[in-house]
C-alpha cells in the first residue's frame, strides 16, 4: 500500500477518535448536569440549622467525644458539599490492577444524596467515566468507556440503594454535621472506642459500625453486608473504610485521605485509595 495512503488512513483514524472523545466527554457532562439537577431538586431544609452540643447528651461516649473534637458548638450545619479527589482505583475483582483516577463529587445532606463523577485511566487515551450516586432514594451506577460505550448501567432501590446510602453515611466524615442526631442519625453504644450509626431515608435504612482512634477521630467504618457487583450480580459482602490525615476545613476537622475495601471470605480486597484535593462547603444561614 502506498505510504501516503497509510498516512491518510492514520490521520482519518486519529480524527475519528478525537471526534468520538470530544463527543463522549460532552455527552457525559450533560448526564452529570442532569444528575446534579436531580440531586438539587430532592434537597430539603436541614432539620436544625446550628450545632447544639446539648443534643449530644445520652449519645455513646466515643460519639460525644468525636463531635466535640471535630465541631464547634453553635456552628452552622452543612447544606451542601463540592469536593475533588485524586488517587488510584483497583480494576480487578480478585487481584491488583491499579489505575489512576480523578473525580468530583457533590453532596446534599438534606435529603441525603450525592453524585460522584469519576474519570479512570483504564488504557492510554481511553478513559472510563463513572457515575456513582444516591439521588432521591435511588442508587445509581453508570460506567462507560469514552463516555459512549456503557459497561454498567444500574439504577433502582433495594440492595443498590442501600449500598449507596451506606457510602453516603460512611463518607459523612467529610461533612460531619450530617452525623448529628438532629440530622437523622441514630447512635447505639458498642464499647468505648466504637458505636453503630443508623440512617433511614424513605424505605431504606442502613447501619454502619464506626471506630474511633486515640484522638477521638473516626478511624474506620464497617458494614456487615454491602452490595458488591460481581459478574453483573449484587452480592452482599463485608465492607471497610479507613480514614486518616485529618485537617481543618470549613471550621471542621475532616480526613483528607482514605481507602475502602471489600472483605470477602478469601481476604481483604482494597479497591479505592484517594486524597481530597479540594473541598468547599455551603452552610445553613
Amino acid at each position: 500500500m502506498w505510504p501516503w495512503l497509510l498516512s491518510l488512513l492514520a490521520l482519518a483514524a486519529m480524527a475519528i477518535y478525537a471526534v468520538g472523545l470530544t463527543y463522549g466527554a460532552e455527552r457525559w457532562k450533560a448526564h452529570t448536569r442532569e444528575l446534579r439537577s436531580q440531586l438539587d431538586s430532592a434537597r430539603t431544609p436541614p432539620r436544625q440549622q446550628r450545632v447544639d452540643f446539648r443534643d449530644l447528651e445520652g449519645l455513646p461516649s466515643p460519639v460525644q467525644r468525636y463531635f466535640r473534637t471535630v465541631l464547634r458548638d453553635g456552628q452552622p450545619v452543612v447544606r451542601g458539599v463540592a469536593m475533588r479527589h485524586e488517587g488510584r482505583f483497583n480494576m480487578s475483582e480478585s487481584g491488583a490492577r491499579w489505575k489512576p483516577f480523578t473525580s468530583e463529587q457533590w453532596v446534599a445532606p438534606h435529603r441525603p444524596g450525592f453524585v460522584w463523577n469519576g474519570r479512570v485511566a483504564v488504557l492510554p487515551g481511553v478513559p472510563a467515566r463513572v457515575h456513582d450516586a444516591y439521588v432521591g432514594g435511588e442508587g445509581i451506577l453508570h460506567a462507560t468507556l469514552l463516555g459512549l460505550v456503557s459497561v454498567a448501567d444500574e439504577r433502582g432501590d433495594g440492595a443498590l440503594a442501600a449500598g449507596e446510602l451506606m457510602r453516603y453515611l460512611a463518607e459523612a466524615t467529610w461533612y460531619p454535621t450530617a452525623l448529628l442526631p438532629s440530622q437523622g442519625v441514630t447512635w447505639a453504644a458498642v464499647d468505648d472506642r466504637s458505636a453503630s450509626g443508623t440512617l433511614t431515608d424513605g424505605g431504606t435504612s442502613v447501619t454502619l459500625l464506626f471506630t474511633f482512634d486515640e484522638r477521638d477521630l473516626i478511624d474506620t467504618v464497617r458494614a456487615e453486608a454491602r452490595g458488591r457487583m460481581v459478574g453483573g450480580e449484587i452480592v452482599p459482602t463485608r465492607w471497610l473504610g479507613r480514614y486518616w490525615n485529618y485537617e481543618e476545613r470549613g471550621g471542621m476537622r475532616v480526613p483528607l485521605d482514605g481507602e475502602v475495601a471489600w472483605l470477602p471470605p478469601e481476604g481483604e480486597q482494597t479497591y479505592w485509595r484517594g486524597h481530597i484535593t479540594g473541598i468547599d462547603y455551603e452552610f445553613a444561614p
